[in-house]
C-alpha cells in the first residue's frame, strides 16, 4: 500500500475472482481455500481494510474468470442454462456486495465485459441492479467492454458509464505521444458526448499497457508468447502519458484503474519486466507526474 500512494495513486480496485468453465452453468468461488488469498472474501476485507487504512479508497471489482475464453463471449444454448448461471453469479456477486458494504468500500462494480449476457439477457441485469443495491450501499458501475459499452442499455440505474481503457490507437513499435493523442480524439469526443447523454462520469474500469513493442494496439493479442517480446518501457509510457493527457482535463472523465500492479512483482507468468505493471519502468515517473496534479 505505501508504493500505491507513493506514486500518487488514490484509489485502488480489489479483484476476488469466480470461475466459469465454457459450457458449465455453474460460477465457482471459493470462501476459505482453493484460490489466491487475495481473490477469497477474507482476503478482499483485510485487502480494503489496509487500503483504506493507507487513505486509499477502493472499488470490489469481483470478476468472473473463464478459463480458455472470455466472460463476453460466454453464452448457454438453453433457458435453463442461463436461469441456472445468473442464480449462480446472483449468490456471488450479493456476497461480495455483502462484504464490499460491511468495508465501507467506495464502489463497488456489478460485473466485468458481459457481452452476450447483457446483449441477450437485459432484464436480468436490470433487475440484479435493486438487488445489490438492497445490499450495498454505495455507487455502483459496471466494466464494458472497450468497444460495447454504447449498448449497455441500464447505464440509467447505475452511477458510473464503466469501461476498459483497451482501445486499439497506433501500431507502431514505439507510438509516439502526438500520434496516440490524435488517435485518442475521436474517442475522447465519442465518450464525452455519450457521457452527456446518460447523464453519468465515464470511468475506465480498466486501463494499461504491456512493456513491450505495439502496446499502442491490440495488447490481448500480445499477452500470448510474451516472454519472447522485445522490451519496450518506452511504448508503454508513451501510451500512459497519451491517456492521462487526453482525458485528465476532461471534467466527464472520473479516472481510471490501473491494470495491474504486483505486490509481489512476479507479473505476467513471472515476466515483470514485459508485462501491464509500470513498477520500475519509465511508466511509473509519468504516473507520478499526473496522478500528483
Amino acid at each position: 500500500m505505501p508504493a500505491v500512494s507513493a506514486v500518487g495513486a488514490g484509489w485502488i480496485a480489489v479483484v476476488p475472482y469466480a470461475f466459469t468453465r465454457p459450457g458449465v452453468p455453474d460460477v465457482r468461488f471459493s470462501e476459505h481455500g482453493g484460490q489466491w488469498w487475495g481473490e477469497r472474501p477474507e482476503g478482499a476485507r483485510e485487502t480494503v481494510r489496509m487500503a483504506h487504512a493507507h487513505g486509499l479508497k477502493v472499488m470490489v471489482k469481483p470478476q468472473v474468470w473463464v478459463p480458455r475464453g472470455w466472460t463476453g463471449m460466454l453464452d448457454f444454448s438453453s433457458e435453463n442454462d442461463w436461469e441456472k448461471w445468473e442464480a449462480a453469479y446472483e449468490r456471488y456477486i450479493l456476497r461480495f456486495a455483502a462484504l464490499a458494504d460491511s468495508m465501507q468500500a467506495d464502489l463497488f462494480c456489478i460485473g466485468t465485459e458481459f457481452r452476450i449476457s447483457v446483449e441477450k439477457r437485459p432484464r436480468y441485469w436490470q433487475a440484479l441492479i435493486p438487488k445489490i443495491r438492497n445490499v450495498y450501499r454505495g455507487k455502483l458501475t459496471y466494466s464494458s467492454n472497450w468497444d460495447d459499452w454504447e449498448r449497455v442499455p441500464f447505464w440509467g440505474a447505475l452511477d458510473y458509464i464503466g469501461l476498459g481503457g483497451y482501445f486499439p490507437l497506433v501500431p507502431d513499435a514505439t507510438p509516439d505521444v502526438e500520434r496516440l493523442k490524435a488517435a485518442w480524439k475521436p474517442i475522447r469526443d465519442r465518450l464525452g458526448a455519450f457521457s452527456k447523454q446518460q447523464g453519468k462520469p465515464v470511468l475506465f474500469t480498466e486501463f494499461g499497457y504491456l512493456s513491450v513493442d505495439s502496446c499502442g494496439w491490440r495488447n490481448w493479442e500480445l499477452e500470448r508468447g510474451v516472454e519472447g517480446r522485445r522490451i519496450n518501457e518506452r511504448a508503454q509510457a508513451n501510451c500512459l502519458e497519451a491517456l492521462l493527457a487526453t482525458f485528465q482535463p476532461e471534467p466527464w472523465w472520473a479516472g481510471g484503474f490501473l491494470w495491474k500492479w504486483f505486490p509481489n512483482m512476479r507479473g505476467h507468468e513471472g515476466y515483470p519486466e514485459r508485462d501491464y505493471t509500470p513498477q520500475g519502468k519509465a511508466g511509473e515517473s509519468v504516473l507520478k507526474r499526473w496522478y500528483r496534479h
